[in-house]
């Protein structure tokens, strides 16, 4: 994780296309760990294993999801580099 702060101007990379969500105090968004671009500061994040057989093994996602609670600000993408990585060169 990098933290940003103070006046100027930041560059990311986002792959993809960009989503933002706004959460009130104690909302909860289940991303895939990929996916998470940036939070608020005032968000906390935590980290769940995938339940059930079926969703680890078919799902194509992983084995955890990140968590973020809310209030503030989440940004994520549709597309993470190595999905990205793996469009380009199958």
């Amino acid at each position: 994780m990098q933290k940003i702060s103070d006046n100027g101007i930041a560059f990311i990379e986002i792959d993809g296309s960009m989503y933002e969500y706004e959460l009130q105090p104690e909302e909860k968004l289940a991303v895939s760990t990929g996916h998470l671009v940036s939070m608020s500061e005032t968000c906390t994040i935590d980290i769940e294993m995938i339940n059930g057989v079926k969703n680890i093994f078919l799902g194509g996602e992983g084995l955890f999801n990140t968590i973020i609670t809310g209030p503030g600000r989440v940004t994520v993408q549709t597309m993470p580099i190595a999905k990205l990585a793996r469009s380009i060169n199958p």
